[in-house]
Parts: structure tokens; C-alpha cells; sequence
């Protein structure tokens, strides 16, 4: 298995994962991998948002955790530390000062809100009984484009979430993708392959084969995730992830150091 990296998993500090750091890291090293990161939900910059991201306070915690693990493995694997941060048009100044606080290796950003909804979390899934399915990927997309223009992450996660739950536009918004692609080239953003989708409602990884291949086209670099949160899970599905970059036509995937891409390694 070419691929070394998993870049996406979280701690029970989230609210909503289980099993402790070590335990992530054993089943990296079990799978093969040589380098993980860690990336739980960061504090969320408007208040507590209980069971679903650590609280401000546990910040320090979360990366003394890490940095234990990264020292007790030091000889079997590269263990990173990121955050995953929720893109929040108007906290922008906010997020960018949590993000200083310590000097990670990449941060990944993420659309979970539109507006006040939570447009993938379970308990909200009645909103999209309310909303306009075209509307809302739409304003998806917007958000993604507003959110590379922050410039306040490195990597863009999950880049279709939208579709989590199978809800799926009517019209053709190849162009939104296009448009995001390019914004996404633009601005200096990687993507991830994120295999959690296999095991959502969707039963797909994000993103799909077709805006995978939009995104190849404009230029944009890969990583790949499987969004873990149990230790099981760390690198679940790579083999289907590879076999989609290269279905996209991807060649060859990026590692991150200090904030910046570190190497470019083939597939």
C-alpha cells in the first residue's frame, strides 16, 4: 500500500470518539502506516459546543496527548498534530488566533454549518426536509470558496459532506465545482480523500470520483483521511482511496510540516 499518511482522526476530547491516542497510533502502526495526524474538532470559536468539539480549556491537553504519543512512538511512526476547525464567516480573526496558539503541522477546515444548521449532524437531518436540496449544496460550495479565501487552513476536508446523509441535487452544479476547484488552486489549499463516507448514509467517499477529477484537473494537491473515530478505523479503505486518486487521475499525494507541504510522494 503506497499510501503512509492518514491525516484525519480524532480523541474523545471531540465528545463523540472513543478509544485514547495510543490506541489510534497502535493501529496505524498494525495497518502499515508510516506518519498519522491527529486532527479532533477544534474549540468551537463561538462557545461550548458539548459532544461535539473539545472546549477551549482542554486545547492544552489535547496537544500535551499528542505530543506524548509522538514521543512513546517516536521510533515506529511520525505522528503529527493538527486540528480540524470549523469555517465560520464573520470569527475569522478568532479562528486565526486559536490557530497560533501552537505550531502545527497543517490544520484542515471544515464546513459543518450552514447558517445555525448543522447540515450533517444527525440530530438536524429534519432541516434538510425544510431546505431546498439545489439551495443548500450551493451554499456548500459558497462556504468552501469563502472558507479557502480565509486562508486560515491547509488542507479542505470532506469536500461534498453535503451528501452525507444521500440527498443529491437536481440540477447539474458541475460549474460550482469547477468554480471551488479554482479557488481552491488559487488559494494555495490541499484536499483530502476522506473513506469516513463509506461508512455514512451515503456509503461514498468524499469527495466523489467525478468532483475528484474536477479538482486533479485545476491542479489541487491530495491527502487522504479516514476521519476516525474509533482506533479501528485508522486507515480503513485505503486501498479504495488510492484506487480513486489514480481513477481520478492523481499521480501523487502531499505530507505536511510546519504548516507547509513537506514532501510530494507518488502514488
Amino acid at each position: 500500500m503506497p499510501v503512509i499518511s492518514d491525516y484525519h482522526m480524532h480523541t474523545p476530547l471531540c465528545g463523540h470518539a472513543e478509544g485514547e491516542p495510543f490506541e489510534y497510533v497502535e493501529q496505524a502502526i498494525k495497518t502499515g502506516l508510516a506518519e498519522m495526524g491527529f486532527s479532533d474538532h477544534a474549540p468551537f470559536i463561538k462557545g461550548p459546543l458539548p459532544g461535539v468539539t473539545m472546549t477551549r480549556e482542554e486545547l492544552p491537553l489535547y496537544i500535551q496527548l499528542i505530543e506524548d504519543v509522538q514521543k512513546r512512538y517516536k521510533d515506529k511512526i511520525t505522528v503529527k498534530i493538527s486540528l480540524e476547525a470549523d469555517f465560520l464567516a464573520g470569527y475569522e480573526n478568532k479562528i486565526s488566533q486559536m490557530l497560533k496558539e501552537y505550531p502545527f503541522d497543517y490544520v484542515i477546515g471544515s464546513v459543518h454549518f450552514i447558517g445555525e444548521w448543522a447540515f450533517d449532524d444527525p440530530a438536524a437531518r429534519v432541516g434538510w426536509d425544510q431546505n431546498d436540496v439545489n439551495r443548500v449544496y450551493r451554499e456548500y460550495y459558497r462556504l468552501l470558496r469563502e472558507s479557502a479565501y480565509s486562508r486560515l487552513f491547509d488542507i479542505i476536508g470532506h469536500c461534498d459532506l453535503v451528501k452525507k446523509f444521500g440527498h443529491r441535487p437536481t440540477e447539474d452544479l458541475t460549474e460550482e465545482v469547477r468554480k471551488t476547484a479554482d479557488v481552491f488552486k488559487k488559494t494555495g489549499m490541499t484536499i483530502e480523500i476522506n473513506t469516513s463516507g463509506l461508512r455514512k448514509p451515503v456509503k461514498e467517499m468524499y469527495p466523489s470520483l467525478e468532483n475528484l477529477k474536477i479538482y486533479r484537473v485545476a491542479g489541487v494537491p491530495l491527502t487522504f483521511g479516514s476521519d476516525a473515530h474509533l482506533p479501528g478505523d485508522v486507515g480503513k479503505n485505503f486501498d479504495k482511496a488510492i484506487a480513486l486518486a489514480k481513477n481520478a487521475g492523481y499521480t501523487e499525494y502531499v505530507t505536511f510540516k510546519n504548516r507547509k507541504i513537506e514532501k510530494i510522494i507518488k502514488l
